[in-house]
């Protein structure tokens, strides 16, 4: 039998994610659910005072989010707008330059849609922290840490191309 191609997002069991005192979100992914191959789609429910992810940008993915209910800010690069319901938000593919953020400034729940395309591999940048992200062979229902490659470093960690293979030269 085929996937049902339907989900509501308002009716799926949001998944916990929460970080220290600033990151928290319930998380319900839907593109796999649903049978989508090439998008993404994740319903993020955002406390009060509270931020899902750090400021990123994805090198080969682009995202839309769409705002349900609530209000919040939205932050591109070093431009912040304000956020409510009904707004469509767009952040292209991009460099650290254009990382992307939505918060909950409010007292209520921030409710949004992400849809995003799905190309494999992604290279994500965290603006505020100068790490990265390179991930390959993401499955469709995990994120970025269920890939079958994964590496979070910064640049200065990196080795020299040649590092460690047998090159038939003496060192």
């Amino acid at each position: 039998m085929a996937k049902k191609p339907i989900a509501n997002m308002f009716e799926e069991e949001l998944r916990p994610w929460k970080k220290g005192s600033r990151f928290e979100a319930g998380l319900a992914r839907l593109g796999a659910k649903i049978g989508a191959e090439r998008l993404g789609a994740q319903y993020h429910v955002v406390p009060a005072g509270k931020t899902a992810f750090p400021r990123h940008a994805h090198h080969n993915n682009e995202e839309m989010l769409i705002v349900m209910s609530g209000t919040g800010e939205y932050q591109a690069g070093d431009e912040v707008w304000p956020v409510r319901a009904g707004d469509v938000i767009a952040a292209p593919a991009g460099d650290g330059g254009s990382a992307h953020q939505m918060r909950n400034n409010s007292d209520a729940d921030l409710k949004y849609l992400v849809v995003s395309t799905r190309n494999d591999p992604d290279v994500v940048e965290y603006a505020d922290s100068n790490k990265f992200a390179v991930a390959s062979r993401v499955p469709s229902d995990k994120g970025l840490m269920g890939a079958k490659l994964v590496f979070i470093g910064r640049m200065e960690s990196a080795v020299d191309y040649w590092d460690g293979e047998d090159t038939g030269e003496e060192e």
